[in-house]
Parts: structure tokens; sequence; C-alpha cells
């Protein structure tokens, strides 16, 4: 079952397919999600990685604080959204 990662903190010129071929460092990358504003299409700076269950503590471990375009990234499980 994947686990869903949560990153933040990623440089606005990252794309999704950086990203993952920066976490493929650590584990298998199952899916990439920049989360982009409606409105311009431009980067949150935040997104979410989806790992294999088995990986997700490593890369959680491995990836948090490292940099990525000169920003150090914030990385740890997501959390579910709360019900409204």
């Amino acid at each position: 079952m994947p686990k869903t990662i949560y990153v933040g903190n990623i440089p606005w010129t990252t794309n999704e397919d950086e990203l993952k071929t920066y976490f493929s460092e650590v584990g298998e990358i199952i899916s990439v999600r920049i989360i982009t504003e409606r409105a311009t299409g431009r980067s949150k700076g935040y997104g979410f990685v989806e790992v294999a269950e088995e990986d997700a503590e490593a890369v959680v471990e491995q990836m948090n604080g490292k940099e990525l375009g000169g920003r150090k990234l914030v990385v740890n499980e997501a959390k579910p959204r709360p019900e409204e």
C-alpha cells in the first residue's frame, strides 16, 4: 500500500519530473504532485510524493532538510485532510 509524503519548501521553478528524479535516489516513487495556484498555475511551494510503504520512513529520514535549488526541503508523512 502506498504512503503519501508531504514535501514543503520546494523551489517554485521545480517541476514534478525534477522532483520525482530527485526523490527516486532514495526509493521507488509511485507519483508526484506539486500543488499550484488555480488562477496563475504557479507552484505554491509544496507537494506530495507517493512511495511504497516500506520506503516511506527512509524517504522522510534521508530527504528532510536536504537542499534542492538552494532551499531546505521539509519532508514528513502527510496527514489526512480534516473532514469539514
